[in-house]
Protein backbone atom coordinates (compact mmCIF):
# COMPACT_ATOMS: atom_id res chain seq x y z
CA UNK A 1 0.00 0.00 0.00
CA UNK A 2 1.70 3.71 -0.77
CA UNK A 3 2.49 5.76 1.98
CA UNK A 4 0.27 8.61 2.12
CA UNK A 5 1.29 11.92 1.03
CA UNK A 6 0.55 15.49 1.75
CA UNK A 7 -1.52 17.79 -0.80
CA UNK A 8 0.40 18.76 -3.67
CA UNK A 9 -1.05 22.45 -4.54
CA UNK A 10 -2.76 22.73 -8.51
CA UNK A 11 -0.90 26.61 -9.62
CA UNK A 12 -4.48 26.99 -9.32
CA UNK A 13 -4.71 26.16 -5.70
CA UNK A 14 -1.05 27.96 -5.06
CA UNK A 15 -2.47 30.73 -6.47
CA UNK A 16 -5.53 31.45 -4.32
CA UNK A 17 -3.42 30.35 -1.33
CA UNK A 18 -1.03 32.84 -1.63
CA UNK A 19 -3.34 35.44 -2.36
CA UNK A 20 -5.13 34.58 1.41
CA UNK A 21 -1.51 34.37 2.53
CA UNK A 22 -0.73 37.56 1.75
CA UNK A 23 -4.01 39.65 2.89
CA UNK A 24 -3.51 37.75 6.20
CA UNK A 25 0.19 39.55 5.62
CA UNK A 26 -1.11 43.18 4.75
CA UNK A 27 -3.94 42.42 8.47
CA UNK A 28 -1.01 41.89 10.32
CA UNK A 29 1.25 45.02 9.65
CA UNK A 30 -1.41 47.49 9.07
CA UNK A 31 -2.66 46.46 12.75
CA UNK A 32 0.85 46.30 14.31
CA UNK A 33 1.02 49.29 16.57
CA UNK A 34 3.27 52.50 16.01
CA UNK A 35 4.08 52.66 19.67
CA UNK A 36 6.58 49.79 18.86
CA UNK A 37 8.58 52.05 16.85
CA UNK A 38 8.45 55.33 18.72
CA UNK A 39 9.68 53.25 21.57
CA UNK A 40 13.00 51.98 19.68
CA UNK A 41 13.03 55.71 17.90
CA UNK A 42 13.98 57.11 21.64
CA UNK A 43 16.54 54.17 22.15
CA UNK A 44 18.35 55.08 19.03
CA UNK A 45 17.47 58.43 19.57
CA UNK A 46 19.35 58.71 23.13
CA UNK A 47 22.19 56.87 21.88
CA UNK A 48 23.68 58.99 18.84
CA UNK A 49 22.78 62.05 21.28
CA UNK A 50 25.47 60.43 23.43
CA UNK A 51 27.42 59.68 21.05
CA UNK A 52 27.54 63.26 19.58
CA UNK A 53 27.96 64.82 23.15
CA UNK A 54 30.19 62.37 23.88
CA UNK A 55 32.49 63.29 21.03
CA UNK A 56 31.76 66.85 20.98
CA UNK A 57 29.50 66.65 17.83
CA UNK A 58 32.37 64.15 16.27
CA UNK A 59 35.31 66.38 16.88
CA UNK A 60 37.11 64.06 19.43
CA UNK A 61 35.37 61.22 17.27
CA UNK A 62 38.87 59.26 17.35
CA UNK A 63 40.05 59.91 20.67
CA UNK A 64 36.63 58.60 21.52
CA UNK A 65 36.32 55.67 19.56
CA UNK A 66 36.89 53.33 22.75
CA UNK A 67 34.81 54.74 24.87
CA UNK A 68 32.09 54.25 22.10
CA UNK A 69 32.57 51.46 19.87
CA UNK A 70 33.05 49.62 23.56
CA UNK A 71 29.64 49.68 24.63
CA UNK A 72 27.50 47.62 22.31
CA UNK A 73 24.56 49.69 22.46
CA UNK A 74 26.37 52.87 20.85
CA UNK A 75 28.30 50.90 18.48
CA UNK A 76 25.92 49.76 17.11
CA UNK A 77 24.51 53.19 16.30
CA UNK A 78 27.64 54.30 15.15
CA UNK A 79 27.78 52.04 12.40
CA UNK A 80 24.62 54.33 11.30
CA UNK A 81 27.06 57.56 10.99
CA UNK A 82 28.27 55.95 7.64
CA UNK A 83 26.34 56.15 4.29
CA UNK A 84 24.98 53.11 3.77
CA UNK A 85 25.14 51.82 7.32
CA UNK A 86 28.02 49.58 8.26
CA UNK A 87 27.39 46.07 9.16
CA UNK A 88 29.16 44.49 11.68
CA UNK A 89 30.54 41.86 9.72
CA UNK A 90 31.61 44.34 7.10
CA UNK A 91 33.21 46.64 9.73
CA UNK A 92 35.52 43.60 11.00
CA UNK A 93 36.42 42.96 7.44
CA UNK A 94 37.94 46.93 6.15
CA UNK A 95 39.29 47.17 10.01
CA UNK A 96 40.98 43.54 10.16
CA UNK A 97 39.95 43.59 13.27
CA UNK A 98 37.42 42.14 16.22
CA UNK A 99 34.42 44.21 17.30
CA UNK A 100 33.91 42.58 20.86
CA UNK A 101 33.44 45.55 23.33
CA UNK A 102 35.53 44.14 26.15
CA UNK A 103 38.27 43.93 23.68
CA UNK A 104 38.12 47.60 21.84
CA UNK A 105 37.58 48.86 25.35
CA UNK A 106 41.10 47.59 26.32
CA UNK A 107 42.84 47.87 23.17
CA UNK A 108 42.15 52.00 21.71
CA UNK A 109 44.14 51.04 18.60
CA UNK A 110 41.62 48.40 17.48
CA UNK A 111 39.04 50.90 18.57
CA UNK A 112 40.78 53.45 16.27
CA UNK A 113 40.90 51.06 13.18
CA UNK A 114 37.16 50.37 13.56
CA UNK A 115 35.98 54.00 13.92
CA UNK A 116 38.50 55.42 10.91
CA UNK A 117 36.74 52.59 9.35
CA UNK A 118 33.62 53.69 9.93
CA UNK A 119 34.39 57.67 8.96
CA UNK A 120 35.71 56.54 5.85
CA UNK A 121 31.44 56.64 5.34
CA UNK A 122 30.44 59.33 6.83
CA UNK A 123 27.46 60.87 5.47
CA UNK A 124 28.27 64.41 4.55
CA UNK A 125 24.60 65.09 4.01
CA UNK A 126 23.70 64.50 7.66
CA UNK A 127 27.12 65.45 9.10
CA UNK A 128 28.37 68.69 6.56
CA UNK A 129 29.77 70.08 9.46
CA UNK A 130 32.50 67.16 9.88
CA UNK A 131 33.92 67.55 6.43
CA UNK A 132 33.84 71.29 6.33
CA UNK A 133 36.10 71.33 9.83
CA UNK A 134 33.66 73.23 11.38
CA UNK A 135 30.73 73.59 14.81
CA UNK A 136 28.18 71.85 13.85
CA UNK A 137 24.49 74.55 14.29
CA UNK A 138 21.97 73.06 16.72
CA UNK A 139 19.61 72.77 13.45
CA UNK A 140 22.35 70.64 11.87
CA UNK A 141 23.11 68.58 15.28
CA UNK A 142 19.55 67.67 15.58
CA UNK A 143 18.28 67.08 12.47
CA UNK A 144 21.36 64.49 12.25
CA UNK A 145 20.71 62.75 15.75
CA UNK A 146 16.66 62.58 13.96
CA UNK A 147 17.92 60.99 10.43
CA UNK A 148 20.31 58.65 12.07
CA UNK A 149 17.54 57.43 14.65
CA UNK A 150 15.37 56.87 12.59
CA UNK A 151 17.55 54.60 10.28
CA UNK A 152 18.50 52.66 12.85
CA UNK A 153 15.39 52.37 14.68
CA UNK A 154 13.70 51.44 10.99
CA UNK A 155 16.40 48.60 10.60
CA UNK A 156 15.75 47.34 14.26
CA UNK A 157 12.44 46.76 13.36
CA UNK A 158 12.51 45.06 10.06
CA UNK A 159 14.96 42.74 12.26
CA UNK A 160 12.45 42.18 14.88
CA UNK A 161 9.73 41.24 12.46
CA UNK A 162 12.08 39.42 10.98
CA UNK A 163 12.91 37.01 13.80
CA UNK A 164 9.43 37.63 15.27
CA UNK A 165 7.90 36.27 12.14
CA UNK A 166 9.26 33.27 12.51
CA UNK A 167 9.31 32.44 16.21
CA UNK A 168 6.01 32.79 16.20
CA UNK A 169 5.35 31.09 13.65
CA UNK A 170 7.59 28.34 14.91
CA UNK A 171 5.71 28.37 18.10
CA UNK A 172 2.13 28.29 16.49
CA UNK A 173 3.11 25.22 14.16
CA UNK A 174 3.99 23.16 17.88
CA UNK A 175 1.19 24.72 19.50
CA UNK A 176 -0.75 23.22 16.71
CA UNK A 177 1.11 19.76 16.70
CA UNK A 178 0.44 19.52 20.18
CA UNK A 179 -3.03 20.44 20.87
CA UNK A 180 -4.61 19.93 17.40
CA UNK A 181 -2.81 16.71 16.08
CA UNK A 182 -2.44 15.50 19.78
CA UNK A 183 1.79 14.93 18.85
CA UNK A 184 3.75 14.89 21.69
CA UNK A 185 7.10 17.41 21.75
CA UNK A 186 10.20 16.42 23.35
CA UNK A 187 12.91 17.93 23.71
CA UNK A 188 15.39 18.86 20.95
CA UNK A 189 18.89 16.95 19.92
CA UNK A 190 20.73 16.06 16.65
CA UNK A 191 19.05 13.62 14.23
CA UNK A 192 21.92 12.60 11.90
CA UNK A 193 19.85 9.21 10.84
CA UNK A 194 16.46 7.78 11.38
CA UNK A 195 17.36 6.11 14.14
CA UNK A 196 17.76 9.70 16.23
CA UNK A 197 14.81 10.59 15.92
CA UNK A 198 11.97 11.50 18.04
CA UNK A 199 9.41 8.56 18.21
CA UNK A 200 6.51 8.02 15.91
CA UNK A 201 3.73 10.61 17.26
CA UNK A 202 6.55 13.16 18.92
CA UNK A 203 8.12 15.70 17.55
CA UNK A 204 11.26 18.31 18.33
CA UNK A 205 11.84 21.90 18.09
CA UNK A 206 14.80 23.70 15.92
CA UNK A 207 17.48 20.87 15.49
CA UNK A 208 19.72 19.32 13.05
CA UNK A 209 18.46 16.92 10.66
CA UNK A 210 21.08 15.79 8.65
CA UNK A 211 23.50 18.02 7.25
CA UNK A 212 20.83 20.71 7.33
CA UNK A 213 18.50 22.64 10.20
CA UNK A 214 14.96 22.08 10.56
CA UNK A 215 12.19 24.63 12.87
CA UNK A 216 10.44 21.47 13.67
CA UNK A 217 11.12 18.16 13.18
CA UNK A 218 8.09 15.84 13.18
CA UNK A 219 7.97 11.46 13.61
CA UNK A 220 4.96 10.41 11.64
CA UNK A 221 3.43 7.78 12.90
CA UNK A 222 4.04 5.52 10.32
CA UNK A 223 7.89 6.28 10.96
CA UNK A 224 8.72 8.45 8.51
CA UNK A 225 10.66 11.64 9.15
CA UNK A 226 8.76 15.49 8.72
CA UNK A 227 11.01 18.44 9.13
CA UNK A 228 9.57 21.73 8.98
CA UNK A 229 10.95 24.88 7.94
CA UNK A 230 8.91 27.97 9.27
CA UNK A 231 9.31 31.02 6.31
CA UNK A 232 8.03 34.16 6.52
CA UNK A 233 8.27 36.04 3.69
CA UNK A 234 7.49 40.48 3.23
CA UNK A 235 7.73 40.12 -0.34
CA UNK A 236 7.80 37.87 -3.85
CA UNK A 237 11.44 38.91 -4.25
CA UNK A 238 12.21 38.18 -0.83
CA UNK A 239 10.41 34.82 -1.10
CA UNK A 240 13.14 33.39 -3.64
CA UNK A 241 15.43 33.13 -0.72
CA UNK A 242 13.08 32.03 1.85
CA UNK A 243 11.65 28.95 -0.57
CA UNK A 244 14.36 28.30 -3.38
CA UNK A 245 17.21 28.79 -1.87
CA UNK A 246 16.68 28.02 1.81
CA UNK A 247 13.53 25.48 2.29
CA UNK A 248 13.89 23.77 -1.50
CA UNK A 249 17.77 23.27 -1.44
CA UNK A 250 16.76 21.53 2.61
CA UNK A 251 14.37 18.94 0.87
CA UNK A 252 16.49 17.98 -1.86
CA UNK A 253 19.16 17.57 0.53
CA UNK A 254 17.24 15.79 3.00
CA UNK A 255 15.90 13.30 0.30
CA UNK A 256 19.25 12.66 -0.74
CA UNK A 257 20.64 11.58 2.76
CA UNK A 258 17.28 9.76 4.50
CA UNK A 259 16.18 8.37 1.33
CA UNK A 260 12.50 8.96 -0.03
CA UNK A 261 10.76 6.64 1.35
CA UNK A 262 11.82 8.01 5.00
CA UNK A 263 11.76 12.07 4.73
CA UNK A 264 8.47 14.70 4.13
CA UNK A 265 10.11 18.00 3.85
CA UNK A 266 7.33 20.56 4.63
CA UNK A 267 7.72 24.07 4.82
CA UNK A 268 4.94 26.26 6.89
CA UNK A 269 4.21 28.96 5.12
CA UNK A 270 3.50 33.56 6.15
CA UNK A 271 3.39 36.23 4.01
CA UNK A 272 3.88 37.45 0.52
CA UNK A 273 5.06 34.47 -1.96
CA UNK A 274 5.75 34.36 -5.68
CA UNK A 275 3.96 31.86 -7.52
CA UNK A 276 6.57 30.58 -10.04
CA UNK A 277 8.53 30.41 -6.45
CA UNK A 278 5.81 28.26 -4.85
CA UNK A 279 5.48 25.94 -7.82
CA UNK A 280 9.33 25.24 -8.06
CA UNK A 281 9.42 24.33 -4.45
CA UNK A 282 6.84 21.75 -4.81
CA UNK A 283 9.14 20.25 -7.99
CA UNK A 284 11.94 20.08 -5.68
CA UNK A 285 9.79 17.65 -3.10
CA UNK A 286 8.88 20.44 -0.62
CA UNK A 287 5.73 19.89 0.76
CA UNK A 288 3.68 23.34 1.38
CA UNK A 289 1.50 24.45 4.60
CA UNK A 290 -0.10 27.81 5.14
CA UNK A 291 -0.30 29.45 8.26
CA UNK A 292 -3.73 30.84 8.25
CA UNK A 293 -5.01 27.54 7.44
CA UNK A 294 -2.96 24.41 9.02
CA UNK A 295 -6.22 22.29 8.45
CA UNK A 296 -4.50 20.64 5.64
CA UNK A 297 -1.22 19.37 7.94
CA UNK A 298 -3.88 18.22 10.45
CA UNK A 299 -5.90 16.21 8.01
CA UNK A 300 -2.08 14.51 6.89
CA UNK A 301 -1.54 13.89 10.38
CA UNK A 302 -4.01 12.37 11.66
CA UNK A 303 -5.14 9.24 9.01
CA UNK A 304 -1.99 8.41 9.65
CA UNK A 305 -3.20 8.16 14.10
CA UNK A 306 -5.90 6.24 12.77
CA UNK A 307 -4.42 3.35 10.61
Amino acid sequence: MPQQMPRVWRPDELEQQRKASTEFFRAERTSEPLEQYLAQFEVSKAAIDTILEMTVDLATVEDSAADVLGDAGLADVARYLASPPISDDDLRTLADSTTAPSIVRADPEVARRLMEAILLGLDRERFPWFSEGRQASEAERNTAAVSTAAMHAMRRMETWRRNNGRQLQESTVKSFLANQCEFTEVPAKNIPNLGQAPNPGEFCGETSVGSRKADVAVRLLDGRLMPIECKVSNSESNSYKRINNDAAAKATAWTSEFGSANIVPAAMMSGVFALNNLKYAQEKGLYLFWAHDMNPLKTFLNPSRNT
